[in-house]
């Protein structure tokens, strides 16, 4: 996941650099001798942040249990940081651009590294979602800064190499993410548990600012563009007006008001569009370029893209939800679950920009959405069929399909959807891609609310009712109670079931749970088996009304994908040095 919106990080850095002028490939000064140990800390910091969009998956249960929090506020954890990270990656750069890279990346690592420890000895669960949303916004302003100041540090011979090592820390942190986040939930080093998972983040930044500031030079483009903060305001208001309400209407009961304020939310972003138009006229530097979107290819390559990141948004954390929550596995075999879609991802991701769009164009990728849809479509028939019983292996074949459709069209997106572009547009063109990027992930993961969590009494309630007859026999012939105390336990056993399935805090224990019938040792013994069984099904049920969703988002992706032009376009204008190793 992390993969495809650094390589459009890439593109969106080599051109600015061109554009603005700030060319040192030209051999007309000497090569920075610090250059690879600058490139180690800003590879080293590219890797925690790509590391942190993932790595608080897995780790997400375990702060919901520890902090008592909502659904509401884990969704908040793991979507705060993405929304605010899309919202601040164009302004980051343009700060870089005006201020000085070296300057804005250290004061973005400092903040990753202040929030980190923050949320590290976070308290209670708002503690933790104000410091992942500053987290992210300070990766915002860090993310930008690497690429240009790999692009300007070093040779057209050099850069090459610098890219590519780049691209491969990206794989690495996609690959290992999860895996390693439940390995250091597990640990539970010095009794950390999930806490482990953000202070690691600590030393590492520390030792980034102080090494960072010796080895990294500054640089500046001459000819920047303006600051947009009108611009920035107006449109981090509209989306915080749409994926608000989407988080936390299920918790505060859908109220009118939030609809409000997502209908509205469509007024401010169409008040931000006319006041990018004012902006071009007034000094020509608006935060996002409207003239791009007359490029067809370019406006429907970004539904596309959006549409595409919404679904993967559902899917990473109804996933998430449905193997820890739902299923009760622990972060480390959550974690080691993942590993076949990693695998997969990877083993497509470089595959498909190096050999299969240049050869195949948009076809390869439409073949990447249909592996994918059966990748989907087999989970969730492997869900239907052993709902609470299924193991790590039996989802490992679809998980692997899955991994392999994302990496398909997820890398070569943002160069297929920007190859139409004009060449003095494609660094505008490729931030927005990157930021449109983001936001999918935030806009699909604020629609678990609605996907997962809206069917989940439902589900609950047809799981508990197909087990009561069975539930009634066994209480009678193990618990040896007479029949018409069976159907009170049954009874009792139903609404606490139902209510927990309302709860919006999962540990959360309603008072219909600790009634006289339940308490009983050997019935407790018998519900408690019966209660996980459904709990593993219903999240299942759920999970699989997610996939299908996923399946539709899918197919659409794959119609908007006639839109997209059938070949990247490979050839470089006149005079300008080849590049095409940052992309």
């Amino acid at each position: 996941m992390a993969i495809s919106s650094e390589q459009a990080s890439s593109v969106e850095t080599e051109v600015d650099s061109r554009t603005t002028g700030a060319d040192p490939t030209a051999g007309d000064r000497p090569l920075d001798p610090r250059r690879w140990a600058a490139l180690l800390v800003l590879l080293v910091s590219a890797f925690l942040d790509l590391l942190d969009g993932t790595i608080a998956n897995v780790a997400a249960p375990s702060m919901q249990r520890e902090l008592g929090a909502g659904y509401s506020a884990i969704q908040w954890v793991l979507v705060g940081y993405q929304l605010a990270f899309a919202l601040t990656l164009i302004l980051g750069g343009r700060l870089g651009d005006i201020y000085g890279r070296k300057k804005m990346f250290l004061v973005g690592v400092a903040g990753f590294t202040l929030c980190s420890l923050a949320a590290g000895i976070a308290q209670e669960p708002w503690q933790l979602v104000v410091a992942r949303v500053v987290q992210g916004a300070s990766s915002g302003v860090m993310v930008p800064q690497v690429l240009s100041i790999i692009h300007v540090t070093f040779n057209d011979k050099e850069r090459g190499t610098a890219f590519a090592l780049h691209g491969l820390v990206g794989g690495l942190a996609a690959t290992l993410g999860l895996a390693l986040g439940g390995l250091l939930v597990e640990w539970n080093l010095f009794g950390l548990d999930w806490r482990l998972v953000f202070l690691v983040n600590v030393p590492v930044g520390l030792v980034g600012l102080v090494y960072g500031a010796k080895v990294i030079t500054e640089s500046k483009a001459p000819q920047a563009l303006r600051l947009d903060i009108r611009g920035v305001v107006l449109l981090t208001l509209g989306f915080v007006m749409l994926v608000f309400p989407l988080l936390q209407g299920r918790e505060m009961g859908w109220p009118v008001l939030g609809f409000v304020s997502m209908g509205a939310s469509v007024l401010v972003i169409a008040g931000f569009v006319a006041w990018q138009r004012e902006k071009t006229r007034r000094d020509g530097s608006p935060l996002v370029e409207l003239g791009l979107f007359r490029t067809r290819s370019y406006s429907a390559g970004l539904g596309v893209n959006l549409i595409f990141y919404a679904g993967m948004g559902m899917f990473t954390i109804g996933w998430t939800l449905y193997m820890q929550v739902g299923q009760g596995w622990s972060p480390m075999r959550a974690g080691l679950t993942s590993l076949p879609f990693c695998v997969g991802a990877f083993l497509t991701a470089t595959s498909s920009v190096m050999i299969l769009v240049p050869k195949f164009g948009r076809k390869a990728m439409q073949i990447g959405a249909v592996v994918l849809m059966v990748g989907l479509g087999s989970y969730i028939w492997v869900a239907g069929k052993y709902g609470h019983d299924v193991t790590s292996w039996k989802i490992a074949i679809p998980l692997f399909l899955v991994g392999l459709g994302f990496g398909t069209v997820a890398t070569p997106l943002p160069l297929i959807v920007t190859s139409e572009v004009p060449h003095e547009h494609a660094g505008s063109a490729s931030g927005v891609v990157n930021t449109n990027t983001q936001l999918g992930f935030a806009i699909g993961g604020a629609l678990i609310s609605v996907i997962f969590f809206g069917g989940i009494v439902g589900n609950t309630t047809d799981n508990v009712d197909h087990q009561l007859p069975q539930l009634r026999k066994e209480l009678v012939a193990s618990a040896q109670v007479t029949p018409g105390d069976a159907d009170k336990i049954a009874a009792a056993y139903r609404t606490c079931a139902i209510d927990r399935a309302s709860e919006k805090d999962a540990s959360v224990v309603p008072a219909s749970c600790t009634v006289q019938p339940l308490r009983d040792a050997k019935v407790a013994q018998i519900v408690g088996t019966y209660g996980k069984a459904q709990v593993g099904d219903s999240f299942s049920d759920s999970f699989r009304t997610l996939l299908k969703a996923f399946i539709g988002v899918t197919a659409v992706v794959l119609l908007l994908m006639f839109a997209l032009p059938k070949r990247l376009r490979q050839e470089q204008p006149a005079g300008e040095p080849e590049t095409a190793a940052a992309s």
